[in-house]
């Protein structure tokens, strides 16, 4: 029975004057957009989004929507993101640093508790410097 309707059902699909596209649909000028620093689509960012629709005739401004709301949510956790990975990244770097220091003084230690030429080889030493 299921084999029947399906069959129905493509066959159906296969004579019916209605084309169905499976493919990604591309955004028309979103190449031009790019390369002139604006968002991929006029919908994500700018004036038109975030700006609010009307205000009262007194002046005062609308009650943000829904829409400008959760944008504003998403916004304020990527900044806190961002500069939570760039404290990390300053952290980091301090202590690679400190690292790096550390072992340069280690080594300049080690060869400060190596021990010196004397005699013949002392006098070689300065000779040759």
């Amino acid at each position: 029975m299921a084999a029947t309707v399906r069959t129905l059902c493509c066959s159906v699909l296969r004579n019916s004057s209605r084309q169905f596209s499976t493919t990604c649909g591309v955004q028309a000028g979103e190449k031009w957009r790019k390369e002139h620093g604006l968002s991929r689509s006029g919908t994500e960012y700018g004036p038109l989004t975030d700006l609010p629709d009307w205000s009262y005739a007194d002046g005062r401004p609308a009650p943000p929507m829904k829409g400008q709301l959760r944008r504003k949510q998403e916004r304020e956790v990527l900044a806190r993101r961002i500069v939570m990975l760039s404290s990390e990244m300053d952290k980091g770097i301090e202590t690679c640093r400190e690292k790096q220091e550390e072992a340069k003084r280690m080594e300049e230690a080690k060869k400060a508790l190596s021990l010196k030429p004397k005699g013949k080889l002392l006098m070689k030493k300065k000779s040759q410097s």
